[in-house]
């Protein structure tokens, strides 16, 4: 069975999605009963917590099985398991601890897994890893890091327990998406346009590089993201565009694959609340690909980033 660490817990828990999480503790038991849940309650946290279309966004991945990863953000474990399916250890860092006993109790007999409740940069390991992932993490920095450089803190701090040629996994919504300039509303703030508009409902300063300085989450365009993680040490990078969003992959296309102006991408949803469609994102794509931007306007990132020298 997994072990549980709660040395690095301080509480009260900092991120929840409330009652619900009761619920999720005791449906974990039971996983093949999963999609008998889902078919018949459609309560967005449920679905993200145990779709198994999670695992589509990195099912593909040729990790190695004698690795160590560090999952930093595990949440309710929804890609945990396929973690420890595929390296020999899985350490799963997670702040809250009703999440932390959820993965616990859900993976109940998979021994190469321990669970860490606790804020990441509290942390001391016993060991160094080969992959580190944040899975829809990073958006979440400046909230649970409180320092003038909250993404310089924790890029130092993942390059720290990262082996030579270990690779960092990140996963996030582009700002700059199609279906947010569609009418989608921003996944974090249930507002139209707001990543767009540079959340200006989040900002109370605004720091030297542009960003938003006080709290709240952000997710960023493409530029930013590499230059951040290039400001991180993350020279080597390689871009991958889950469809319709990394949270629930249907199709993963990379710069080296991208889809033609005939590939028939539907309209992404808004999973938790009612959106607008102000245009046809279907038609849109058409024009968007065939003038070369499908990188700078997918709605989601998937990067692969390893420490090495600037170009």
């Amino acid at each position: 069975m997994p072990t549980l660490n709660l040395q690095y817990y301080k509480g009260p828990d900092a991120y929840s999605d409330g009652a619900i999480e009761d619920e999720l503790l005791k449906l974990v038991e039971k996983p093949r009963e999963f999609m008998a849940v889902l078919a018949r309650d459609d309560r967005w946290p449920l679905l993200y917590h145990l779709s198994p279309e999670r695992r589509n966004l990195l099912e593909w991945y040729p990790f190695r099985r004698d690795a160590a990863l560090l999952e930093i953000g595990a949440g309710c474990g929804a890609l945990t398991g396929l973690f420890a399916e595929r390296v020999a250890q899985v350490t799963a860092v997670e702040l809250s601890e009703k999440r932390s006993r959820i993965i616990e109790r859900r993976y109940a007999d998979i021994p190469n897994l321990e669970i860490m409740a606790g804020n990441f940069t509290d942390m001391v390991f016993d060991r160094s890893f080969d992959y580190v992932t944040l899975i829809g993490v990073l958006e979440y920095t400046r909230a649970f890091i409180q320092t003038p450089d909250p993404y310089g803190k924790l890029l130092s701090r993942i390059a720290a327990v990262l082996k030579p040629g270990g690779v960092l996994i990140v996963a996030v919504e582009n700002r700059l998406g199609l279906k947010y300039f569609a009418g989608a509303r921003d996944d974090h703030t249930g507002r139209q346009f707001d990543g767009i508009e540079g959340y200006p409902a989040c900002i109370t300063m605004r720091s030297i590089a542009g960003r938003p300085a006080g709290g709240g989450a952000e997710t960023f365009a493409r530029d930013e993201l590499s230059q951040l993680l290039r400001a991180g040490g993350f020279t080597e990078q390689t871009f991958y565009y889950p469809y319709p969003d990394y949270k629930l992959p249907a199709e993963i296309f990379s710069d080296a694959f991208l889809p033609a102006a005939n590939h028939m991408l539907t309209d992404a949803p808004n999973y938790d609340q009612e959106r607008l469609k102000l245009f046809s994102e279907q038609r849109a794509w058409a024009t968007i690909i065939r003038n070369g931007k499908f990188p700078q306007f997918a709605n989601s990132f998937l990067v692969l980033a390893a420490r090495g020298k600037a170009a």
